[in-house]
């Protein structure tokens, strides 16, 4: 086990061990397996291990996220479980969808967000709830094999299930991947932590690299535990900081010693002293946002800083608001003159995928290639619109439900006028039954040309002929809006014609969910390249580092948040903070509001009591007003 401190080099070593496997010890490149969380992470990994052995052996090691190692074995051996391979993925939303419609049928229609909320909670966690969630719990599981589904959850449960039921499956993987590293160990969730066991239990050459110093994220699942009882044959700590001056690592261990539930480690500086750091209690919130702009306006015009050098973090996302309000009417000065409004991004913002119009055709695609995705069929099967109203489509769902015939293939049974049928088609309009007759007829004739032509010039087909672009256009007012949309429309079958060039043997179903997979990916270095000056949360800035950090909002009920105030959650929080404080480089800012807006009142706050763990000879106390 490798304990890496924050900007202790964790990549490099990773990277180095790899090389060192491969030129030194003589292990086949195609022996090793590193497991990350995020594709950038992977990405990262390869390009270095490149630099280190060569492009073509670096292409022999398998470095990936959980999730894509796991689509990649359900493709090949999922029809074990009851799937075919061309299962489709799920994202949260249809999820959500999907758990809520089973759950009217079981509980009616009360308020469901709270049941549905549990039911995705112990599906993250693969542990079934009892009594009557877990009844929904295995109603989804069958709703899921009758659409042919498989979520970002279920794509790991499926695999230790796979590699239970059939152990001759596990051991081909054991024998493959005989060296297993996995990055970010202190994220894994029990799911996760049970997939690494079996695929290291053989040969168990296992190493692991994390920082329990650094595991925030228990909400989505993640265990402390697992590297807090690693059983380790050896543990290396890493505690050499390259990142920080000494004065942010020492607030930082001020602030992480605190914590009972941890590996002992103290973080040493590579770097000298530098600057002690700056505290200033404003009088309101909208105050800090004054002084926090002004000294990012003076490190901009004094210190050569760039706007992509500084950042803004906060813990809770709606502090970044009246943020957002200043900066675009602040004036500063450019080659000379003065500009108004300063360049900013706010990472978390809407992924390409994520897009309306995107969605509609990715959904069209899903139901192209799995015939019984009925998440994808029912948000287009009227869209554009054919005539098919949402009484139509409850009729479709409930006779589908209580029947126990695929979606689709209930719309194809009316359009050949099955006499089964009849009794439902009664119940149905004239103009409901015409709707389904169109999208059948568009259904079959795109079966046919998605197997004649390329993937990319199919769905352009498809475009033209549902007159995409008239929809948009008659659906969104402004010009601006409509060419956005329009380009994004261009963009996706761009996207796919790109995938199409790319591999050997492409396929719909494995565009789909690898567009699902990598809409799950990293992209904040690709963001930061641009010169902006960065707003995040505690959070999302988990990785990065700025040369000059402020951190914002440093006021009880913030951090430590109001909702984590046990033991557990105390020391989670102190976790976040020390995730915070390490990201800065140079100069750090902890800057607090005595009065802040809550539910439209001005209520008075108190500083965060992790502030009174931070020696205060390495605290410099100014005026927020900024001279």
């Amino acid at each position: 086990m490798i304990l890496a401190g924050a900007g202790s080099g964790k990549t490099r070593v990773l990277v180095h061990r790899i090389g060192h496997l491969i030129r030194e010890k003589g292990v086949p490149p195609t022996a090793i397996l590193g497991m990350t969380f995020t594709n950038k992470a992977a990405e990262e990994m390869r390009e270095r291990v490149a630099g280190l052995i060569g492009k073509e052996k670096a292409k022999q090691v398998t470095l990936s996220t959980f999730h894509s190692f796991c689509m990649k074995i359900l493709r090949k051996d999922i029809e074990r479980l009851g799937f075919t391979s061309r299962f489709s993925l799920y994202d949260e939303r249809d999820m959500k969808r999907l758990v809520t419609l089973v759950a009217e049928d079981l509980f009616g229609e009360q308020d469901l967000s709270p049941i549905v909320h549990s039911v995705m909670t112990a599906k993250g966690k693969g542990k079934r709830p009892e009594g009557k969630l877990g009844e929904l719990y295995d109603k989804v599981h069958i709703a899921m094999r009758a659409h042919n589904a498989v979520d970002f959850d279920s794509l790991l449960s499926l695999t230790v299930e796979l590699f239970k039921n059939f152990p001759e499956v596990l051991e081909t993987y054991q024998d493959r991947f005989r060296y297993i590293m996995i990055d970010e160990y202190q994220d894994t969730n029990p799911i996760q932590y049970e997939l690494a066991s079996m695929l290291a239990k053989k040969y168990k050459n296992l190493c692991v690299v994390g920082d329990d110093d650094q595991s925030i994220y228990a909400w989505r699942g993640a265990e402390i535990q697992h590297i807090l009882e690693f059983p380790a044959d050896a543990t290396i700590k890493l505690e050499q900081n390259y990142r920080s001056t000494s004065h942010i690592l020492q607030a930082a261990n001020a602030v992480i010693r605190n914590n009972l539930v941890r590996h002992d480690k103290t973080l040493k500086a590579a770097k000298e002293s530098g600057d002690t750091i700056e505290i200033f209690n404003a009088p309101t919130d909208q105050d800090e946002v004054d002084a926090v702009i002004d000294r990012i306006l003076h490190l901009k015009e004094h210190k050569n800083l760039r706007w992509k050098d500084m950042a803004i973090l906060y813990r809770s996302n709606q502090l970044s608001r009246l943020f957002e309000l200043k900066l675009m009417n602040t004036s500063w000065r450019k080659e000379g003159r003065f500009v108004r409004g300063v360049p900013y991004q706010v990472f978390g913002g809407m992924d390409f995928f994520e897009r309306s119009e995107v969605k509609d055709l990715m959904s069209y695609l899903r139901i192209f290639a799995n015939e019984r995705d009925q998440e994808a069929l029912l948000r287009i099967v009227n869209y554009p619109k054919r005539g098919i109203s949402n009484q139509t489509l409850d009729k479709l769902t409930t006779y589908n439900r209580q029947n126990n015939i695929p979606l689709l293939e209930l719309m194809q049974g009316i359009t050949k006028h099955n006499p089964d049928l009849l009794n439902l088609m009664e119940e149905l309009t004239p103009q409901g039954i015409k709707g389904i007759n169109a999208f059948v007829t568009l259904y079959e004739k795109a079966q046919e040309r998605f197997a004649t032509s390329s993937l990319s010039e199919a769905l352009q087909w498809l475009v033209e002929t549902i007159d995409y672009k008239k929809t948009i256009f008659d659906e969104v007012k402004s010009e601006k809006a409509r060419e956005f949309k329009w380009e994004n429309v261009q963009e996706c079958i761009r996207a796919l014609n790109h995938y199409e060039n790319q591999e050997s043997s492409p396929t719909l179903e494995d565009f789909v969910s690898g567009a699902l997979l990598d809409n799950r990916k990293d992209k904040r270095k690709e963001s930061l390249a641009d010169d902006k000056l960065n707003l995040m949360t505690f959070h999302s800035a988990k990785g990065l580092e700025f040369p000059a950090v402020f951190l914002i909002g440093i006021e009880d009920n913030l951090i430590p948040h109001v909702k984590s105030q046990t033991e557990q959650g105390i020391e989670e929080e102190r976790r976040l903070l020390y995730v915070a404080l390490t990201r800065a480089m140079q100069y750090l800012s902890l800057s607090m509001a005595r009065k802040r807006v809550r539910h439209g009142k001005l209520e008075a706050t108190n500083p965060s009591r992790f502030l009174f763990e931070i020696p205060k000879e390495i605290l410099r106390v100014t005026s927020w007003k900024f001279a």
